[in-house]
């Protein structure tokens, strides 16, 4: 059985449209979003680079955060002060001149934290540029 995500890609778009204005300046995007499962995207642009013609790391660790928002409050619903507690990258190889995707998956979901896992990819490409865990901690609910 196949459950839906607590929070719809519209609403998480709409949700990053209010309050995350940077991940818009950066042109990210949810590509899917499942229970557990995201996919997102940083679309190439020259503006990323660093010197030696590579994507940026910060680039890399922010769109790695933004799929690990989404797939957190895909299991938890809309808790805007969901916030990383932590994020491990590994630098791999040079990503290739074109877009990257992140797709992440929660490892762990408990009350207060949530554990995800993030493989970037270029687009088009099975090896991965960088591979990331991160922590996710969930405010108490006053229900």
């Amino acid at each position: 059985m196949t459950i839906a995500p607590l929070l719809s890609r519209a609403a998480f778009d709409a949700l990053v449209d209010a309050q995350l204005p940077i991940a818009r300046q950066l042109g990210f995007r949810l590509d899917a979003l499942a229970y557990g499962h995201a996919v997102a995207r940083a679309p190439y642009d020259g503006g990323f680079l660093r010197p030696g013609g590579t994507i940026a790391g910060p680039i890399l660790m922010a769109l790695a955060d933004y799929a690990m928002y989404a797939v957190t409050l895909s299991m938890i619903g809309k808790v805007e002060l969901a916030v990383t507690t932590n994020l491990n990258i590994n630098f791999l190889r040079k990503p290739a001149p074109r877009d990257v995707l992140a797709e992440a998956r929660i490892l762990k979901l408990g009350k207060r934290l949530a554990v995800s896992e993030v493989v970037l990819r270029s687009e088009g490409e099975a090896d991965a540029v960088a591979h990331v865990t991160g922590t996710y901690s969930i405010p108490p609910r006053h229900d």
